[in-house]
This record gives C-alpha cells, sequence and structure tokens, in this order.
C-alpha cells in the first residue's frame, strides 16, 4: 500500500491517508500508520507526525509536523479554529434541502452492549457543521462538509442527526457495509492551513475508487 504525498515542504507533509489504515495502533493490534512514518522521512532526519486524526475508514487529507516547532505552529492552528477542512460523504438518503449549516452539541456515551459512541446532547461540546448538496446519486447523495469544529464523529452525527441520513456504509450510526460501500464513505478532501510570513499548507485529495464506483464525481 503506498501513500501519496499531496503536499511537501521543509515544515509539513500532507498525505492522502488510505482508508482502513487507522492513524493510531488499536487497541487490538494490527498495522497503523505509525509502522509507515520512517518511510516518509523522505531525506529527513525525523520521522514526521500526524498533527490530527482521522478515523479509521476515512481516507483523504492528513497533515503531518516535520518538526517539533512546526507542531506546535499547526496545533495552535487547530485549536485556534485557523485550519479549513472540506470533506465529501456519501449519504445513505438525500439531505434535506441543497445548503444549511447543523449545530448540535456532542457528547460521549458507553455501554457494555454496544461500546462508545457520541451522541448530540445539549450539554455536550460544541460541534458546528456547513453542508451543501454536490449530487445526487440515486437514493445517496453526496454531500460536502466544512466542519468549524473537529469533535470526533461530528460529521457522521451531524448527517444522521443534522440531515437525516447517515454516512453510507457506517458500521456505528448507519447500517454498515452495504454493496459498494465496504466502510465508511467519508474522504477528507482538502485541508488549509494558515501560516504567518509564509504560504498556507494546502492540499487537495483525489476522489477515491469507491466514490468513483458509485457515481461521485466531486462536483
Amino acid at each position: 500500500m503506498t501513500i501519496p504525498i499531496l503536499y511537501e515542504d521543509a515544515e509539513a507533509l500532507v498525505i492522502d491517508k488510505p482508508a482502513g489504515l487507522p492513524v493510531d495502533r488499536p487497541k487490538r493490534g494490527g498495522p497503523c500508520l505509525g509502522d509507515r512514518l520512517d518511510e516518509l522521512k523522505l531525506g529527513f532526519q525525523r520521522p514526521p507526525v500526524p498533527v490530527h486524526r482521522l478515523d479509521t475508514d476515512t481516507s483523504g487529507c492528513l497533515l503531518l509536523a516535520r518538526n517539533p516547532k512546526a507542531l506546535k505552529r499547526f496545533n495552535r492552528a487547530f485549536e485556534a479554529r485557523l485550519v479549513a477542512k472540506t470533506y465529501l460523504a456519501v449519504l445513505a438518503g438525500h439531505p434535506p434541502g441543497e445548503t444549511g449549516t447543523v449545530e448540535l452539541s456532542l457528547a460521549k456515551v458507553s455501554s457494555a452492549e454496544k461500546g462508545w459512541r457520541m451522541i448530540a446532547a445539549k450539554k455536550g461540546k460544541s460541534a458546528i457543521s456547513h453542508w451543501e448538496l454536490v449530487e445526487l446519486l440515486g437514493e445517496h447523495s453526496l454531500v460536502r462538509f466544512r466542519p468549524e469544529t473537529g469533535r470526533t464523529h461530528q460529521l457522521r452525527v451531524h448527517a444522521l442527526k443534522g440531515l437525516g441520513a447517515p454516512l453510507l456504509g457506517d458500521p456505528v450510526y448507519g447500517a454498515g457495509a452495504v454493496p459498494g460501500a465496504a466502510r465508511t464513505m467519508l474522504h477528507a478532501a482538502g485541508i488549509t492551513v494558515p501560516r504567518e510570513g509564509k504560504p498556507p499548507v494546502e492540499a487537495r485529495a483525489p476522489l477515491p475508487a469507491d466514490f468513483l464506483a458509485l457515481g461521485a464525481s466531486g462536483g
């Protein structure tokens, strides 16, 4: 499995993370991105470090810092909500309109039967997602999300509770794997990280094959 490089300079790498590759080592063990960081040194002495996280199933843009100073700078940009991220998602249904904003606070719950999940809760952490319909795909639809916040499972819960349809293939908030969707259909399509005195880190990830197979063009 090759890991495409979407952006590279002295401070940053943006990779196109493959779906199915976890960023951190799963509790049950198995491969993860950490196993591949040495090959992403690309001539540098130290391996790069992921600045943020994507779910295992989520493909697309993942920012890596190439030194500790850059990591601190990028972390501050995320904390200040200066990082612009764009996601493409296939919904198992159609949204209620063509554009809008979902503001649903999120909280984590867990049970012995179902494990943990995120739910919409008034006393949870603030979560805001802007969305627009890109194209209809028969009984499904392609939606572009621009989240203001970066809560765990934010777009997955906002799709279900805010748009009335889960992400196609989502095993936790939807019906799970279906023909044509062996994973949760979420793709980190773009990222822009501003830098004082320097051009921004900016990258776009092409649509993966499983999105294309469903007829998505990306708009």
